[in-house]
């Protein structure tokens, strides 16, 4: 069995993984990152269309969920998305804005990658891929741990960077919340979040001509707990297993089993004055050929079926138009799950915050253990905010692990 040892030992090279252990190596600390996947920076590789959404211009603590989602504040103040593009630009490589502060590669996001595999070398940073934990035990001060290769490792400070259980085929796992139980530290409930939302079969069979067709909507949860009230406007897509699109992503984080949400389909017309306009100016139009100036063909065919309003607009009264109102922009429709881990884009929950130096992300009663980025209960929305969670997390645990 081969020995080494190091100041740090870093288990994950994904965002969070590679920024700690760039800082590390940059303040002169003898690093090894692990990680038991191919190649580093998957999820990255794979994130924003092959693009990487890499952070958010308006990113705060406002943006990201938790039982104390304002933990977050320290880590997202000291290391700001001003500071991750500087090291963008300073890359060379190009990037654009979206919409609502949404930063894209204007390339691959192979770039971003690229960018902090090269932080690593330059820091002096000994990565080793196909590398999984087997053994993690207290050694004095520091810690005794075995690799899957075979070697065993002493190091003083042990960094926790394996995120949640998002997207198994990229080799995701709860392993991080395996090691928390092993010391003793809490896991709040976790779940799949940024993930689209399903239907029973009774409803998909209803809604089944709509797949594939988008609206710019108004999404809002319907919890009784106040702190999960939310609401997004941004795109939403009907699809063959329910419901997707950024605004349900969004909501998803948000929702629960046996509760509703809330749709506007077009939440910046008045639909009911709509008719009734078009209803004065062509009373033998059809209605939901009137409904299609405002919402797509398909989906005002639909909702005219679905309310069984019919005919012509001049032989509809106030009432069978004010429930077209009604069933475009106050649709309540209760979901019967989600997609699951499969398709989530993050894991929401994780590792009690009140476990962890908000400063540091230091295990308050474990010296030398370190949980960073997704891994933490500190779970962003969609648009970037996750990414900087990871980097700016990261960053903290690097400048003193």
């Amino acid at each position: 069995m081969s020995r080494a040892s190091f100041d740090v030992l870093v288990v994950g090279a994904g965002a969070a993984g590679m920024m700690c252990a760039a800082e590390a190596g940059r303040r002169g600390r003898r690093v090894l990152v692990v990680d038991h996947a191919a190649n580093p920076g998957e999820k990255i590789r794979i994130s924003g269309g092959g693009r990487c959404n890499f952070t958010n211009l308006g990113c705060g603590p406002a943006n990201f969920l938790g039982e104390n989602p304002r933990f977050a504040t320290s880590a997202l103040r000291r290391f700001t998305p001003q500071d991750f593009i500087k090291r963008v630009d300073q890359a060379g490589i190009a990037w654009h804005e979206k919409t609502l502060g949404q930063l894209f590669c204007d390339g691959s996001a192979k770039q971003i990658v690229r960018l902090l595999t090269d932080a690593l070398a330059e820091a002096g940073v000994e990565l080793r891929m196909r590398t999984g934990v087997d053994r993690i035990a207290r050694k004095g001060e520091g810690w005794s741990i075995g690799l899957s290769d075979g070697s065993e490792i002493a190091t003083a400070s042990l960094v926790v960077a394996t995120g949640g259980k998002s997207i198994p085929k990229m080799g995701a796992t709860g392993w991080a919340y395996e090691v928390a139980r092993q010391f003793d530290i809490r896991v709040t409930e976790t779940r799949p979040a940024l993930v689209p939302l399903t239907f029973e079969a009774g409803l998909l069979e209803t809604l089944a001509p709509l797949a594939g067709v988008a609206v710019e909507a108004r999404v809002a949860s319907a919890p009784a707990e106040k702190m999960r009230r939310a609401r997004f406007d941004e795109a939403m897509l009907f699809t063959h297993r329910g419901l997707s699109g950024p605004a349900i992503l969004q909501i998803s984080s948000y929702w629960r089993e046996g509760e509703p949400i809330v749709a506007a389909m077009a939440p910046d017309h008045d639909v009911f004055e709509a008719l009734k306009a078009a209803k004065a100016a062509n009373g033998r139009q059809a209605v939901h050929t009137a409904l299609s100036q405002i919402v797509p063909r398909r989906l005002a065919e639909n909702l005219c079926a679905r309310e069984g309003v019919a005919g012509n607009l001049a032989d509809l009264s106030d009432k069978a138009l004010r429930r077209l109102d009604q069933a475009v922009n106050a649709w309540t429709v209760k979901p019967v799950g989600s997609e699951g881990y499969r398709t989530a884009e993050v894991t929401l929950g994780g590792i009690d915050t009140a476990a962890l130096d908000q400063q540091t992300l230091a295990v308050k009663s474990v010296p030398g253990l370190y949980f960073i980025g997704e891994a933490v209960d500190v779970t962003g929305w969609l648009g970037g905010y996750n990414f900087q969670w990871a980097w700016s997390s990261g960053w903290a645990a690097g400048q003193v692990c």
